[in-house]
């Protein structure tokens, strides 16, 4: 609960504009957002299923992509609904209370560094798979995986504590209106009372931490991968892999490059409109392109998918 003086009016609760500035394209945000959003859904749905059901992909790499599949509905339905019924619901849709945005927020950062952590996991899963393929098997066998997805989890958890408390502590006594489409710190930040100064510094290291050791580990892997594809002989299956590389790299570079933008500075930007859409591509764009550059485009996730769908799986059932 946030700290009240006499002299202060405490904030009970917030008023998101989301994308007020888009009003003469409203119903075709609304629609983009919405399919985006079911798109996202469907995707990973589909990828949890398909990898639950078939034992031949019962294997390290189908298990992180479980994880990254539940990990990634849950990071869009944290904000993407909020969002969607601001646009639809009128005034009463743009509420949240003072403890909802908290929450959102505590709940939106601890996804989103449990994800950079999964895709460090996933990077160097991959890194022994292509590099060290003989000794695979023991260097990544099920108990490293649970090891690894449980060590991500609970490091993602632990990110936005400190700052969360901090947040907590800051007073909010007017204007209470948050120029974005969730509850970011930024935002947040700038309607604050108080001095924001050690807010900011810790927001600062704690996100140049998380986003600079995921980075590296990614960075190390596919340097690595990228070597050891460099001596494959077949000119045909070096094309494929380097395919296969530059399409990971691109959703991450793209995940990566926005969140260093957002979160790696210590003062609150002024370009809020840029910043709205800058959070698109880390919230939005990038879950929904994950599930299509990880497992569909999977030739064996692709089997599965038409196996598990087609007339004859279920006429044999």
């Amino acid at each position: 609960m946030q700290p009240c003086t006499p002299n202060w009016t405490c904030i009970a609760e917030f008023i998101m504009v989301g994308f007020a500035e888009a009003h003469e394209t409203h119903l075709l945000c609304f629609i983009l957002f919405l399919t985006m959003y079911l798109f996202t859904v469907v995707q990973n749905l589909a990828i949890i299923l398909v990898v639950g059901l078939d034992h031949r992909l019962r294997r390290p790499m189908y298990f992180f992509l479980i994880h990254l599949s539940c990990l990634e509905i849950w990071y869009t339905s944290v904000t993407v609904p909020k969002m969607l019924a601001g646009m639809i619901g009128g005034d009463r849709g743009k509420n949240i209370s003072y403890a909802g945005c908290l929450s959102q927020l505590f709940i939106f950062t601890f996804l989103g560094a449990t994800e950079c952590f999964l895709l460090a996991a996933m990077a160097y899963d991959r890194y022994v798979a292509i590099c060290m393929p003989l000794r695979y098997g023991a260097l990544v066998s099920w108990g490293t995986c649970v090891r690894l997805a449980a060590a991500c989890w609970l490091a993602g958890f632990l990110t936005p504590v400190l700052p969360i408390y901090l947040m907590s502590r800051l007073t909010f006594c007017g204007p209470n209106v948050i120029d974005h489409f969730f509850c970011d710190a930024s935002p947040l930040l700038a309607l604050s009372c108080s001095d924001v100064t050690l807010k900011e510094t810790t927001d600062f290291l704690v996100s140049l931490a998380v986003l600079l050791v995921s980075a590296m580990v990614i960075a190390v892997s596919y340097g690595n991968i990228v070597w050891t594809l460099l001596h494959i002989r077949s000119p045909a299956g070096r094309r494929r892999a380097f395919s296969t590389c530059a399409a990971h790299l691109t959703v991450v570079s793209l995940f990566y490059g926005t969140l260093f933008f957002m979160y790696v500075r210590t003062k609150v930007a002024s370009s809020i409109n840029f910043n709205k859409v800058v959070s698109v591509f880390y919230s939005i764009i990038t879950p929904m392109l994950n599930p299509l550059i990880y497992s569909l485009r999977n030739k064996e996730v692709k089997g599965a998918l038409g196996r598990a769908f087609s007339f004859r799986s279920w006429k044999d059932q």
